[in-house]
């Protein structure tokens, strides 16, 4: 019988994973407490990975990820490659629209994003490039799960779901409802899930075999946008960059109106 004790890859994994777009610095208590370590264990590891670069202890004592890190992120071309492809796009979406356009790919349980373009005057969400949020918190992550495999959404559904805003829908049953509406339309549209006061539309970006690879999201102030004004410009986007990845003839970007 396989023992469940974690191996020591398997830690220095853990301590890797307790940082995150909202947990970009961490003192040496707080990444043992997170990674369920001791603090002499911790204390270890963390040592020799900022001997080896992947994390950087700061002036303030606290630690942060280091260049290896993102050296070794640098590799992950294809997923660069799709930010490069679908920026022009994206922007020509960003200008039409002027509000807040995201291109986002699925992590294990979160989205993450390779792009965050954000208006002067669009949604207070916190987003940029490389930040995570949890797939079930937002409309691109809905799209992105409505296309899982079965057993991928419900290791998603499965675990402890977090509220961000009193409107957030942490309901597995609910969510399997408006993950059928969204197979249905072919977009997302949700409101206040993170921030209050804040609509957010997704679409997805499809590969050569019709299978979600990304999607394309936008995130507005509610009381300024609908979602007929910005559904008609996203799926369009949407639609361009999936032909575009999908062939040298896709269309080229062009300036949209926004509805």
């Amino acid at each position: 019988m396989a023992s469940s004790k974690p191996t020591a890859a398997g830690r220095v994994l853990a301590i890797l994973d307790t940082f995150n777009d909202r947990h970009d610095s961490l003192s040496l208590s707080s990444i043992a407490r997170r990674a369920g370590l001791t603090l002499p264990t911790a204390h270890r590891l963390v040592g020799e990975l900022v001997e080896w670069g992947a994390l950087h202890r700061q002036p303030d004592g606290e630690y942060a990820i280091g260049l290896k890190v993102l050296e070794l992120g640098s590799l992950a071309g294809h997923r660069l490659r799709l930010r490069q492809l679908a920026h022009p796009y994206l922007h020509g979406l960003h200008h039409a629209t002027r509000t807040n356009v995201h291109l986002s790919v699925s992590l294990e349980r979160d989205i993450l994003y390779l792009e965050s373009m954000l208006a002067p005057d669009g949604a207070k969400v916190e987003s940029r490039f490389g930040g995570r949020w949890p797939m079930h918190a937002t409309a691109t992550g809905r799209v992105l799960l409505a296309a899982a495999p079965p057993e991928q959404l419900d290791r998603v559904l499965q675990q402890p779901l977090t509220a961000y805003s009193a409107a957030t829908e942490t309901d597995p049953g609910r969510l399997r409802q408006l993950l059928a509406e969204v197979r249905q339309r072919g977009v997302a549209v949700a409101y206040d899930q993170i921030a209050t006061g804040v609509i957010a539309l997704a679409a997805p970006v499809t590969g050569p075999h019709g299978q979600a690879v990304a999607a394309i999201g936008i995130t507005a102030p509610k009381d300024r946008f609908t979602s007929h004004q910005l559904i008609p410009p996203l799926t369009t986007t949407a639609r361009r960059v999936s032909a575009a990845l999908n062939g040298p003839d896709g269309p080229a970007p062009e300036r949209q109106r926004a509805a």
